[in-house]
């Protein structure tokens, strides 16, 4: 079956990842339920948009969890800050059912990922064992309740 097949690729990205990756697997993750969500709204699937936006917050609430607050001073302090945002507008989103605020959190999530993805040169320059601040203090989510 196509789905088994998926979902073992997955799960096999995910074991293999490093921290920045798996980072970088969540922001993309986010960015595909809200992305499903805005189809499910313009669609008055309102099931599916509920689904969808809950995903997104599950995975913005990992994220924030997961930041290094002790290390990570006011960066991780303001990211925090920003993820609580982010899930005030995704529960804006589902409750008025308008788009605006899922086109806020696509924006803000595609250039949390943007940074992301340029952030393999500096983590490269670290000694090992010695990341920064602001990767996840957990070295592997649980995906399958990503996907739930």
């Amino acid at each position: 079956m196509a789905t088994g097949a998926v979902e073992a690729y997955l799960e096999s990205e995910v074991f293999s990842a490093d921290p920045i990756e798996l980072v970088q697997l969540l922001y993309r993750a986010a960015l595909e339920s809200v992305g499903s969500a805005r189809r499910a709204l313009l669609l008055g699937d309102v099931a599916a948009r509920s689904k969808q936006i809950s995903r997104a917050m599950a995975i913005v609430t990992e994220l924030m969890l997961s930041v290094d607050r002790a290390a990570g001073g006011p960066l991780a302090h303001n990211l925090i800050e920003l993820y609580d945002y982010i899930g005030r507008r995704l529960i804006v989103a589902n409750v008025e059912q308008t788009e605006a605020p899922l086109e806020e959190v696509a924006r803000l999530l595609a250039t949390l990922l943007e940074g992301w993805m340029n952030c393999r040169p500096a983590a490269a320059s670290h000694p090992a064992g010695l990341t920064p601040a602001f990767l996840p203090a957990t070295s592997t989510p649980a995906f399958g309740e990503i996907h739930a």
